[in-house]
């Protein structure tokens, strides 16, 4: 497969781009520091569109939206969550998906059997709704929201979109205590990615193919 990550350049999406090459795929990894990938904004358009020109009529099997970001980790209620901070993380979390799957369109139409991968969380479950990091929450939601509908569209097109929880992984966004290491994470989100199909579109998941509650 040929595969186009955001975020590559560390924590999850390294360890995702690194096992996926491993796997015998061709990836493409982006990030906004660039560090060995491709430089890429997701929050800026005018670089996804020159990326997508660059790319030309180049088929693409697969779309990793992995780029995020989590600002208000320890926000008060009574004076933090300033409005810049919405804004940021919505143009990263939510935009920047979004914006991605339409860039790319035209690639994955020339694709056997196109998938799109978003990565959201636990934390925009609303199962799972425990309070605090009310922006995070609130963005991984949305992207949760936002790979549902883009399945439905897209299913008429024969791209599948998943939507997966990568486990709480110890990176610099989880911390020191999570519960994976980004290995551990990845080897499983590419089994998920592997298996994703037009049967599954829609699904939300973990990390090791667990249904997660909306």
């Amino acid at each position: 497969m040929r595969v186009l990550i955001t975020g590559a350049n560390r924590g999850i999406g390294a360890a995702l781009s690194q096992t996926l090459d491993a796997r015998g795929n061709e990836v493409i990894g982006t990030a906004r520091a660039a560090q060995g990938c491709v430089p890429l904004d997701v929050t800026q358009p005018n670089q996804i569109t020159a990326l997508a020109r660059q790319l030309s009529d180049a088929p693409l099997d697969a779309l990793i939206c992995n780029s995020g970001v989590f600002h208000d980790k320890h926000e008060r209620l009574d004076d933090g969550y300033p409005p810049e901070m919405w804004a940021q993380e919505f143009a990263v979390n939510v935009t920047g998906v979004f914006l991605m799957v339409q860039a790319f369109l035209p690639h994955l139409r020339k694709a056997p059997a196109p998938k799109v991968m978003i990565i959201s969380s636990q934390l925009g479950s609303m199962a799972r709704a425990t309070g605090g990091k009310y922006i995070y929450r609130a963005s991984k939601a949305a992207a949760l929201n936002l790979g549902r509908n883009l399945s439905v569209d897209l299913a008429p097109q024969g791209i599948a979109v998943g939507i997966y929880h990568p486990g709480w992984v110890r990176t610099d966004m989880g911390g020191s205590d999570g519960d994976l290491t980004a290995e551990e994470a990845a080897s499983g989100l590419a089994d998920r990615l592997a298996a994703l199909s037009l049967d599954t579109s829609g699904c939300f998941e973990t990390w090791d193919g667990r249904t997660h509650p909306d």
